[in-house]
């Protein structure tokens, strides 16, 4: 309800203002406003709008038809990266009790491709990483593993190749993963290079029929809650193509599988949101 009372007090913003800074955006950056839940959208313009004092968003079209700086300051903002090391621990438990071992065991002697969508600064493949250095050190070893993460955001992935973190991004890993794994860098934390190696970043936009390649392990958690419901089942039936027949998916825990692409997907651990394609 709290949602819904701020955006009653946001400002309007005209269809065709509105297409006029999609197409801006596509243009320059490369991101497409296509599909994405049109309210969320709107409300983190109207964050720019204020920000530059513009006294319109009309005015604020105008100013980021211009100013090349403020159209990454948007795509920032709309593309906000909110994410932190082991999120949602007992998932992680979970992966490496029973998920990664079935599809070693269904992959052998070909890798297992681990794809990290909307990876943020890295936080989720490199935990990944970490859980595979931890538990599974011999396959990693034999290169029984492959690890991706894509964003839209060519910043942040640049953020996450330099592997340096702020310390709130590690509130969930203990004081003997931060020994092991980070050295501290005056107020951050810096990921060891032996980690960072095992991950491999490139730009995707979801609305890309071509962002996902083929992988035997898809996490995408939180990053579907901001695309309209048509928009989630096209990129849900991608997901099952990428990863084939027997490949996993794990969603976030405020989203499921629904409508008819439930016909491609078996619900394998509800609490944890994972899924096997059928």
């Amino acid at each position: 309800m709290l949602s819904e009372l701020l955006a009653s007090r946001e400002p309007e913003i005209p269809p065709e203002t509105f297409e006029i800074i999609g197409r801006i955006l596509k243009a320059r950056t490369g991101f497409s406003l296509d599909g994405y839940k049109d309210q969320c959208v709107k409300r983190r313009i109207n964050i720019r709008v204020r920000a530059t004092e513009s006294p319109s968003v009309e005015a604020y079209s105008a100013l980021l038809t211009e100013d090349p700086a403020e159209q990454e300051r948007l795509l920032r903002t709309l593309t906000i990266h909110v994410s932190h090391f082991f999120r949602n621990p007992s998932t992680f438990d979970k992966l490496a009790a029973e998920t990664l071992p079935e599809l070693l065991a269904r992959r052998s002697p070909e890798p297992v491709r681990i794809l990290s969508v909307g990876c943020a600064a890295g936080e989720e493949p490199y935990g990944m990483a970490i859980l595979l250095a931890e538990r599974f050190a011999d396959q990693l070893g034999r290169g029984l593993f492959q690890l991706r993460g894509c964003d839209v955001d060519q910043n942040v992935l640049a953020a996450a190749r330099a592997g340096l973190f702020h310390p709130d991004r590690l509130n969930q890993v203990s004081a003997e993963r931060l020994t092991r794994w980070f050295t501290g860098q005056g107020a951050q934390y810096e990921l060891c290079g032996e980690i960072r190696s095992l991950v491999t970043f490139y730009q995707a936009d979801l609305n890309d029929e071509v962002a996902c390649p083929e992988s035997d392990l898809i996490l995408c958690r939180n990053v579907l809650i901001y695309f309209e419901r048509g928009r989630q089942e096209a990129i849900l039936n991608r997901f099952a193509d990428a990863l084939g027949p027997g490949g996993m998916l794990v969603l976030g825990k405020s989203e499921t599988i629904f409508g008819s692409v439930r016909r491609r997907f078996r619900t394998v651990c509800p609490v944890e949101r994972i899924y096997r394609v059928l």
